[in-house]
């Protein structure tokens, strides 16, 4: 049996009553590109069954210790049933967009069974009445729980269902499965005990184990509850968050973000994209008079590999924190800011996830496991008190090329981010396809139109692009850096108007319209 690790059981611990560990990914389709210009339910059934074997994440669900002694193991479902994970649903009419963000913010709010796969699926017809998207595209909408994921699990669902031709590639048809026979409580309860005094050397000194543990890190918190409101304003997304969520996205050339970086010299696409994001945010929260004096600051993930690891090891996820320059009302100062800024922080301050809770070597399985909830439900509590940021920007990188699901070209792909207390914003960036898709989640009290937020990321864009245009702007001749660029994730929480000042700004170019399933600016 495979254990969860103690990073991905944080995500497990951290689960609550309004703000779950969900992350969903959106794929639409147009299926005219398929034989006979259609596709039913019972095909894509039938296409994910011949797919199951190839990642185990499908068929196994997650068994707890009694008392939570150690860490879950994951066991397979001998229950499993395929037709209880993919769904089929349908948009009322008219089917367009609007309707579609509503219907996705809910799947993605409702919690996963615990007791099951932690997936689901939902395959979703009548998106008939999108902008820039023919009528008869469906989409399927994946929930997982993100214990479920490491760095890269998301990437690999969306290449294990889709082909890069219109014609599927041939599988090897799967042995048939039988699943093992679930252990029982006494087992698991035995495992957990030999987990908790093996090896021997664990229980040496236990008390100073636990010291050792628990001190840095309570260190961290107190020094972050007694530095951090001095430096992070609080905006209307740092505030406890209700269960309810709300999407929109926009999606932009990736040509045109090459670009805009070409403004700074040195400056990566990221380093872009996360000025676009604080253009929005500075737009939007001066329309509503609301716009602080300080800059607003993000949590960025950045993937790395250690020196020592070898090809196929799993990346690990180092974070970072920027300004996002909404006190700059110049766009291209605001760019350079973040250039700096990023650089700086990749070189002295990424901190790496592991590196952070990393106590396998020193703790006895329950002290881990006791260890992991204490820091997790601490954590929490501190991001309510004291946001480490302002809102999370994080990235899903998708395929360069076009991919197909039994022959329907795949249109578009998002996803839509937990959100936390305290950090009731996150954005999620991602790519396909020479497109890049900026896809905003927030809780749906803190931000009752979803729309006017995406419309001022469209805004900020245009007007990043309008200064790139305007200007001959130097091919950078220097060799790009190797170090890992910021690549985007999780977050945090809200509370009041904080200081609200209104600051002289830039108004960006761009249409006031409405919703969309991402239009290309």
């Amino acid at each position: 049996m495979r254990q969860l690790s103690q990073h991905d059981a944080a995500f497990l611990y951290s689960d609550n009553a309004h703000a779950n560990s969900n992350v969903t990914l959106i794929h639409i389709y147009d299926q005219s590109t398929a034989p006979g210009g259609r596709i039913r339910f019972k095909d894509i059934l039938a296409h994910i069954e011949g797919r199951l074997h190839q990642s185990p994440i499908f068929r196994q669900k997650l068994k707890r210790l009694p008392f939570d002694l150690d860490f879950p193991y994951w066991i397979e479902d001998e229950y499993f049933d395929l037709e209880f994970h993919v769904r089929h649903i349908a948009l009322p009419k008219p089917g367009d967009w609007r309707q579609f963000c509503i219907q996705v913010s809910r799947i993605h709010a409702r919690p996963l069974d615990l007791n099951r796969p932690l997936w689901e699926m939902y395959v979703i017809e009548g998106l008939d009445s999108f902008v820039d998207l023919p009528p008869g595209s469906f989409a399927i909408v994946t929930k997982l729980h993100h214990a479920a994921l490491d760095v890269e699990h998301g990437s690999e669902i969306t290449s294990l269902l889709h082909d890069t031709s219109p014609q599927p590639n041939p599988i090897e048809p799967p042995e048939p499965w039988y699943p093992e026979t679930p252990p029982g409580e006494l087992t698991m309860m035995a495992r957990g005990l030999v987990g908790s005094v093996w090896p021997p050397s664990r229980l040496v000194r236990p008390g100073l184990n636990l010291v050792r543990t628990l001190a840095p890190m309570v260190s961290t918190f107190i020094h972050d509850v007694l530095n951090k409101p001095s430096r992070i304003v609080l905006t209307r997304f740092n505030a406890p968050v209700s269960p309810y969520r709300a999407f929109d996205t926009r999606r932009f050339p990736l040509a045109d973000f090459k670009l805009i970086r070409n403004l700074v010299p040195g400056a990566r696409i990221n380093d872009a994209v996360l000025a676009v994001c604080g253009g929005a945010l500075r737009s939007f929260l001066d329309l509503q008079g609301e716009l602080p004096e300080q800059s607003l600051w993000a949590m960025a993930p950045v993937y790395m590999r250690d020196a020592d690891s070898e090809a196929g090891d799993p990346r690990e996820v180092a974070w970072i924190r920027v300004q996002l320059g909404t006190d700059i009302a110049d766009p291209v100062e605001r760019l350079r800011m973040i250039k700096e800024q990023t650089e700086h922080e990749l070189l002295e301050h990424a901190v790496s996830a592991t590196e952070l809770t990393d106590t396998r070597h020193h703790a006895s399985a329950a002290t881990l496991a006791f260890t992991s909830k204490f820091l997790t439900r601490a954590a929490m509590e501190v991001d309510k008190r004291a946001p480490r940021a302002n809102c999370t920007i994080t990235n899903v990188p998708g395929p360069s090329q076009p991919l197909y699901l039994i022959g329907a070209r795949m249109t578009y792909f998002s996803a839509i981010m937990p959100i936390t207390d305290g950090m009731g914003l996150v954005f999620a960036v991602t790519s396909y396809d020479g497109k890049i898709i900026v896809s905003p989640t927030f809780c749906r009290e803190q931000m009752p139109e979803p729309e006017l937020f995406a419309q001022a990321i469209r805004d900020s864009f245009q007007e990043y692009l309008a200064a790139a245009q305007s200007k001959v702007v130097p091919i950078r001749s220097a060799p790009r850096r190797k170090a890992a660029a910021p690549v985007l994730i999780r977050g945090g929480r809200p509370e009041a108007k904080a200081n609200a000042t209104r600051t002289p700004r830039t108004r960006a170019s761009g249409s006031s319209r409405t919703r969309n399933s991402g239009e290309s600016a």
